[in-house]
């Protein structure tokens, strides 16, 4: 059985049902919670895979220097050596955002608004010949919970899914990292918990919360069907059992020294 590292940012978005995927897929899933003081390894050599959830922070610092998190600078430092060392990585929303920054992608508060609900991101021809999103229907369902976004994407990132309002929904880096700016692991418990300590947010909006989480509710069985077997295809890649995993022309990137370690 392989390991994946987990990294969880924040307390409010752990890995709920994409952990359930993963373990069924036959991933062993070591989780460290450094919002809660668990120190990032300084290397990967003891994983087969990496995970990098969301949170409430942004990925950028503050107008003062102050990163969103104290571990962001080392996260990022993670992030660029699971690329260069092709270990399969993903990154979910905020982790999408940390995964473009560490590579010279530019990540901002977006002028576009939150996002936030059940939506659609279309696929984008590059998709016909990844590992993990082939098989993803050509305009699936998602769950949107973010005000950031990624407004430039790093060099040679392969651009996977995109919406007319957030144009950088989905990208892989080389052949063994994905991100995607969109939520795949939520149930129910936790988007509840999210409209009501957003609940501000929502009402500037003119969103009313009961129906933001009944309506996402209708698509969780659907989000469901799509990403369930994107894990699991993820795990299998992990685990060298993943069919026809390489890619023509993936579009690797070479890590500049000033990027880091």
């Amino acid at each position: 059985m392989g390991i994946a590292l987990v990294i969880e940012n924040d307390p409010s978005d752990d890995l709920r049902r994409l952990g359930e995927w993963l373990t069924e897929a036959g991933l062993e899933l070591s989780v460290l919670r450094p919002h809660a003081g668990d120190a990032l390894p300084e290397t990967l050599d003891d994983y087969q895979a990496l995970v990098v959830l969301g949170g409430d922070q942004s990925a950028y610092s503050a107008a003062d220097g102050t990163p969103g998190a104290p571990w962001f600078a080392e996260l990022e430092g993670l992030l660029r050596k699971a690329v260069r060392n092709r270990v399969p990585t993903l990154a979910v929303c905020l982790g999408a955002q940390l995964l473009a920054q560490a590579h010279g992608g530019l990540v901002e508060r977006s002028t576009s608004g939150p996002e936030i609900g059940p939506g659609l991101v279309g696929k984008r021809d590059a998709a016909d010949t990844d590992p993990l999103f082939k098989w993803v229907p050509l305009l699936p369902d998602v769950i949107q919970w973010h005000a950031d976004e990624i407004t430039e994407l790093p060099l040679k990132a392969v651009l996977l899914a995109a919406s007319s309002r957030y144009p950088h929904q989905a990208f892989r880096l080389g052949d063994r990292a994905w991100a995607v700016q969109f939520h795949i692991e939520c149930d129910i418990e936790m988007i509840e918990a999210w409209a009501a300590s957003d609940a501000a947010t929502l009402d500037e909006l003119g969103y009313d919360a009961e129906a933001v989480v009944y309506a996402i509710a209708d698509i969780l069985a659907d989000v469901e069907e799509v990403w369930q077997p994107f894990a699991a295809r993820f795990a299998a890649l992990a685990l060298g059992t993943l069919p026809d995993a390489d890619i023509p022309n993936p579009g690797n990137i070479r890590t500049l020294p000033l990027l880091g370690q």
